[in-house]
């Protein structure tokens, strides 16, 4: 690793469900696997259970298990909420805001800590954080290479590109695409062919999960 570079990848989606904590607790785990000093973050969580009254932010918790990490869980993951929805509208909700600052102060103290971040988003790269803030100003503070995890049917070709679009707009680096058929094995047209129209599309190289497949190693190998 090259020292005084940010060395991680910030996941975003396509969409909501597309598979990111899937592929992102595969990736850490694998690092981990090679010996690599992998820390996980998931800057803000909705949907959590709430458990002998706490809320238990469970895709944070699955990284962290993931990468072998013993980093606080409120550092992994400053904000979580019940609701179901983006972050901005969970915090209104509860007479909060999202504040990128104290985000980006845990994820200075995890970057001291560890060699390598996984950072994971929430929904797609256009989800409010707050009024003013989305997890593309995030990203943009941030600077890792952003790694997007695509569904792989009709519709996908519009989402992706859209997401890069978003992403280019500021300048920020970006990885791969990650077509994930984890949730998705039939194969019609769309599926068939939506990879590599992508990857013509966009110009990024563009990577498929297959369906049953929990072994990121290839991933992981093309992110150091």
């Amino acid at each position: 690793m090259r020292r005084g570079r940010a060395a991680g990848i910030f996941i975003t989606g396509t969409d909501t469900g597309v598979g990111k904590t899937f592929v992102g607790t595969g990736i850490a785990r694998a690092l981990a696997a090679r010996g690599v000093d992998v820390g996980v973050m998931k800057p803000a969580e909705t949907g959590c259970s709430m458990r002998g009254g706490t809320l238990v932010p469970q895709d944070a918790r699955d990284l962290l298990a993931a990468s072998g990490a013993d980093d606080p869980i409120d550092l992994v993951n400053p904000y979580r909420f019940q609701a179901p929805v983006a972050p901005m509208v969970a915090a209104e909700e509860q007479g909060r805001t999202v504040v990128l600052a104290r985000i980006m102060s845990a994820y200075r103290r995890l970057r001291k800590r560890h060699e390598f971040l996984v950072v994971e988003g929430a929904g797609g790269i256009m989800v409010p954080l707050s009024r003013r803030r989305s997890y593309l100003d995030l990203a943009a503070a941030i600077r890792l290479p952003v790694l997007i995890i695509a569904r792989p049917d009709l519709g996908t070709i519009n989402h992706t590109v859209l997401t890069v679009m978003a992403l280019r707009s500021r300048e920020i680096a970006i990885s791969s695409i990650v077509v994930n058929f984890s949730r998705r094995p039939e194969r019609g047209a769309a599926e068939r062919t939506n990879p590599s129209v992508l990857e013509r599309l966009t110009g990024i190289p563009v990577l498929t999960v297959p369906h049953g497949c929990g072994d990121q190693s290839l991933l992981a190998g093309r992110l150091r």
